[in-house]
């Protein structure tokens, strides 16, 4: 028998929706596309149950592909108190630039620099901070070349590191490293496809209504059909949208903002520009550098009440914030004209009453509705791993499924070195390889559009080739999974402009 492949194409889209209609077996349903529920459906697959992921938008469409791009070791949750959740964290950053998806992670200096509004006694609040970081890395085992060790540099390497620093009495800088993901989406994409190697129906425009503990009716949101799924477990992994599936969930979603920049902006860094927040003692600003020639600004905090919206906006309020504290460590200010995008995701957070979000656990649960649905909520997106192993462990034990051990701990996603589909990628361009990994050569050996290494528009290292991939072998539906997901075109809405006209171009041919 011919193992899955881990192509998610049309066909296999139209295969999978016709078995499911006609009634094929299913031991685990899982609602929700985003990272926690592309992490539950590889942990069902690879014990052996016949799973079913099914998305009513695209993979990655919500909180998942809003994040700051970070795998990091949990330092805010140590400076806070939260060490178990600090020690998890550090634990799933270890494993994913070690063994599942390390070429989908580099490490990142966090620089914070020393400068006359830091007072001795933040500054040696952070050094303690850096070095309780650098213990926990320690103890998870992730070594010292992947993560190098906390140190401090002069004012000339800290100006080096990132350009546009303020350098009117700088004192140098404190140095940690963390993990930073290429893309959030991109890793979305590499664990569902990954969980349809091992047998997964990863099915996306596919909506859940009247959900059960074994049962759910789905419609397929493109051509209407709609029918409904027996399963022996069945789990929320929705996010935000939890409380929409299952009533018994109350969360309280917070909203983070980020602002894009052109890295000129900030002098073309190489290290993330950290700034305290003023009047906290676990909250930081950071200048992420990019893909794309872009820098991330970004984080907030903010209670979301209200309906959920599928692409929540970024306030006036949080704007300003973000541009006044990243300005305190600055050369130039920076001004709302040189924004180039914006955008914010909502983390679903439990709700645990009164109090600030900042201050509300980001440790996850595992529930059991009433109805028998099994939710996963709460969790960040280094631990989604862990996430769904506590998820799966749960449902094996309480719907009895024949299911083996967890092992994703050890399985490679699609485009690590240790996958089974990678391949050399001598001569190909980095920032094809840096997307791709592994499965870089697959994208230009399978490419049959016109001018695959071109790009796909002036000033954008997306090629060609990359589009008709995400196509043939992402699940791409149009224009919008493209732009939006499986690149990040669109998250500058003046290049998204730009590629428009190339990437139609290229879906028509598709569909043709």
């Amino acid at each position: 028998m011919t193992a899955p492949s881990t192509i998610l194409d049309p066909r296999r889209r139209a295969a999978d929706l016709a078995a499911l209609a006609d009634g094929a077996d299913i031991d685990v349903l899982v609602i929700g596309g985003g990272v926690t529920g592309a992490g539950v459906a590889l942990d069902a697959a690879s014990r052996g149950l016949k799973t079913v992921l099914v998305e009513a938008q695209d993979l990655a469409f919500g909180t998942s592909r809003w994040s700051s791009k970070l795998v990091h070791g949990g330092l805010r949750y140590l400076a806070s108190g939260r060490v178990g959740v600090a020690r998890e964290s550090a634990v799933e950053r270890g494993i994913l630039m070690t063994r599942t998806a390390p070429h989908l992670i580099r490490a990142l200096p966090q620089l914070v620099p020393l400068l006359p509004s830091v007072s001795r006694a933040q500054a040696a609040l952070v050094h303690v901070g850096f070095l309780a970081g650098d213990a926990l890395r320690l103890s998870a085992g992730t070594p010292s070349r992947l993560l190098p060790r906390v140190r401090r540099i002069g004012a000339a390497e800290t100006a080096r590191l990132v350009p546009s620093v303020r350098t009117d009495g700088l004192g140098g800088a404190l140095v940690a490293h963390d993990g930073q993901l290429i893309d959030d989406a991109r890793l979305v994409l590499a664990i569902a496809r990954t969980a349809a190697q091992y047998g997964a129906r990863v099915l996306t425009r596919v909506r859940a209504e009247d959900v059960t503990g074994t049962s759910a009716r789905l419609t397929e949101t493109l051509g209407g059909e709609s029918f409904t799924v027996s399963a022996r477990a069945v789990v929320n992994a929705t996010g935000v949208w939890a409380g929409e599936v299952d009533s018994s969930i109350r969360l309280r979603p917070s909203r983070g903002t980020h602002l894009v920049f052109d890295a000129a902006a900030f002098g073309h860094p190489t290290a993330a520009l950290t700034v305290p927040v003023p009047g906290s003692t676990s909250r930081f600003v950071f200048a992420l550098p990019q893909q794309l020639g872009r820098v991330v600004l970004g984080l907030t905090d903010e209670d979301a009440p209200g309906p959920i919206p599928d692409e929540p906006r970024p306030t006036e309020g949080e704007i300003d914030f973000l541009l006044r504290t990243v300005n305190t460590a600055l050369n130039t200010e920076l001004t709302r004209a040189d924004v180039r995008g914006a955008f914010a995701g909502l983390r679903p957070l439990i709700d645990a009453g009164g109090g600030n979000t900042a201050d509300i656990s980001r440790q996850h649960a595992v529930l059991e509705a009433p109805s028998g649905v099994i939710t996963v909520v709460g969790g960040k997106l280094t631990t989604y791993r862990r996430m769904a192993q506590d998820t799966m462990d749960k449902a094996v034990r309480i719907r009895g499924l024949a299911a083996g051990p967890c092992r994703t701990d050890r399985l490679p996603l699609v485009g690590a070195p240790a996958h089974r589909e990678s391949q050399p990628t001598n001569g190909l361009p980095a920032s094809l390889v840096a997307r791709h990994g592994g499965a870089a050569r697959v994208v230009v050996d399978s490419a049959s559009v016109d001018r695959p290494m071109e790009p796909i528009a002036e000033g954008i290292d997306v090629t060609r080739a990359e589009i008709e991939y995400a196509i043939t072998h992402e699940g791409a539906l149009d224009l919008a999974d493209v732009l939006d997901r499986r690149t990040r075109i669109g998250l500058v809405p003046a290049d998204a402009g730009r590629a428009r006209e190339a990437v139609e171009e290229i879906l028509m041919a598709q569909e043709l």
